[in-house]
């Protein structure tokens, strides 16, 4: 699967609020941390699946492809860091999509007519007696699912077409919500996401890289970054390596970047 157009924008929503200011592992807002996207443990009281509707033009010879992404969450030192994990279902046609649905490891795709369904299933037990942190390391975290179309075009759920938008309004989505990705105007790629986007979302381009706040605010963040006392930047360093890398890359921004963050003009006429 070609997931080039997509990767940022994927990247961004797969560690959105995986950590946060001042990517100290010891700050209250880091140690009680707001996942979006995950799917607890079955029997623990939360959501454990998470389902996908879409609209797939083409014909029975068109051929879906689709990517699972989420993070697993692990204990480290006291610390939950996130592990990468993906699940890939193979090219499969509408047509034998209509006829027997595709399961893999508690992931199901399907078809009826032109919508196209995915269930997203976390497979582990739990209880209502877990913990939080007992249930997010059994969790899959900031899930999200990238659909492919060969031979055909994916329709926009937001702007559908005139004709399409009855049909458009009858797909479900729980805990998702597909929007097309990719170069604007390309319909063969959809991201379904678990925080809300628009049609062909986009990282900033001035973004020296992941804040893991879909970088709305670079700026500010790198600013207050290189205010981080030396106590607290050592503390950074001996943490989540993903936190060492913003330290170390902010830290290296030569002075012409940081006039690029401040504000960019685009669109005028």
């Amino acid at each position: 699967m070609n997931t080039g157009a997509v990767e940022k924008i994927a990247n961004a929503v797969l560690y959105e609020g995986y950590l946060l200011y001042p990517y100290r592992s010891s700050a209250i807002k880091n140690q009680q941390r707001f996942n979006f996207g995950v799917l607890y443990p079955r029997g623990y009281g939360e959501a454990s699946e998470m389902k996908t509707e879409c609209l797939a033009m083409g014909g029975d010879e068109a051929a879906i492809e689709v990517k699972i992404r989420f993070l697993q969450l692990v204990d480290r030192e006291g610390r939950q860091e996130g592990v990468e994990r993906s699940i890939t279902l193979p090219a499969t046609s509408l047509g034998e999509l209509s006829n027997r649905p595709l399961r893999r490891a508690d992931v199901e795709l399907s078809a009826s007519g032109s919508k196209l369904t995915l269930v997203v299933r976390n497979p582990l037990e739990g209880s209502p007696t877990m913990s939080r942190d007992e249930a997010l390391l059994k969790s899959m975290v900031s899930v999200h699912s990238i659909l492919q179309i060969t031979g055909g075009e994916f329709v926009s759920l937001l702007d559908p077409p005139e004709q399409l938008k009855s049909a458009a309004a009858a797909c479900e989505n729980v805990g998702t919500w597909p929007v097309l990705a990719g170069e604007s105007g390309q319909r063969n790629t959809m991201l379904s996401s678990p925080i809300i986007l628009y049609d062909y979302p986009e990282v900033a381009p001035e973004s020296p890289g992941d804040l893991f706040d879909g970088a709305e605010i670079d700026e500010i963040l790198a600013l207050r970054v290189l205010t981080l006392t030396d106590e607290e930047k050592l503390e950074v360093k001996n943490g989540d390596d993903r936190a060492r890398r913003i330290l170390e890359r902010t830290e290296m921004l030569p002075p012409e970047h940081f006039q690029k963050l401040h504000g960019a003009l685009r669109g005028l006429r």
